[in-house]
Parts: C-alpha cells; structure tokens; sequence
C-alpha cells in the first residue's frame, strides 16, 4: 500500500528570523558597547542621546524632546531632571505658554557632547559595514520605524 505524502506543515519561523528580534539585539548591543564609554562621562545611553537632540536643536519644549526620543514624559521627566542636577541642562517655564517647559544645554552639557563624540568614533567602525553601509542599513531602519510608527497609528 503506498501513502500519499501529504505536504508538510509550514513551520514557525525561529527567533533568529524575526526582524523585531534583530532590531532589538541589536539595541542591546548597542547598548553594551556605549556603555564603558558613556561611563568615563557619567551618563546613560539615554541621558546621552538626550544631549545630542537639545545639541541639535536647542530650546525644544519637553513634550518635542518625547517626540524626538519616542519617549513618554513618565520617563522624560525623571531623566531631564538627573541631567539639571548634573549641571547638563536648564529647565525654564516658557514665557509665552507656561504650561510648557523649554530644555536647553548649559555649557558642560555641550561640552560632553563634543567628548561623547570623540570617544565613541571607535563604535562606527565596530560596525563592520562601510561608510555607505552605515548609511543603508540606518536608512533602512528607520524606514521600518516610521512604517511602524505609521500603522500604530493608524
């Protein structure tokens, strides 16, 4: 008697397949490699990518930060008030609108930009992509991102 073969199931795909698990390994590692650097400046990863977007664009109210970082205020307010007892940035009331708060860089939270710089060239070439695969892969990725952002939203 012979048996017919029936297909076979399609099997799950393994962790090591899921994007969403890439992208968040990644992060981690990011993570661990920022950290010995980040901590010759006494800042976190997130305290530090902070002081980048008010170096970018100083002034920003903390609800503009949130939106800069993807980050909701119950996680902003703790840290921006670490970063003013550090002496790395002010926090003023807006003279037009008081309900907001506007963030700026006081001169040693610019300072420890410039020095984070420095410090973390290194991590580039950890990489291991050339210069116009940096590029391609973080285009990429933020490519997914604001999809995502974008079905979440919708």
């Amino acid at each position: 008697m012979t048996r017919t073969s029936e297909p076979e199931p399609k099997t799950a795909p393994r962790l090591a397949e899921f994007l969403c698990f890439a992208m968040y390994s990644a992060n981690l590692t990011f993570g661990k490699a920022y950290k010995p650097m980040l901590a010759q400046l006494g800042v976190t990863y997130t305290q530090y990518i902070a002081v980048v977007a008010l170096w970018e664009r100083d002034g920003q109210t903390v609800s503009e930060l949130g939106e800069t970082l993807f980050l909701e205020s119950n996680t902003l307010t703790p840290l921006l008030k670490k970063l003013q007892a550090m002496g790395l940035v002010r926090r003023e009331r807006d003279a037009a609108n008081e309900r907001h708060v506007r963030l700026s860089l006081t001169p040693e939270g610019r300072l420890l930009r410039e020095q984070a710089i420095a410090l973390s060239a290194p991590l580039v070439d950890a990489c291991g992509l050339s210069h116009d695969g940096f590029n391609a892969t973080r285009l990429a990725v933020v490519k997914v991102r604001d999809s995502l952002v974008n079905a979440v939203a919708a």
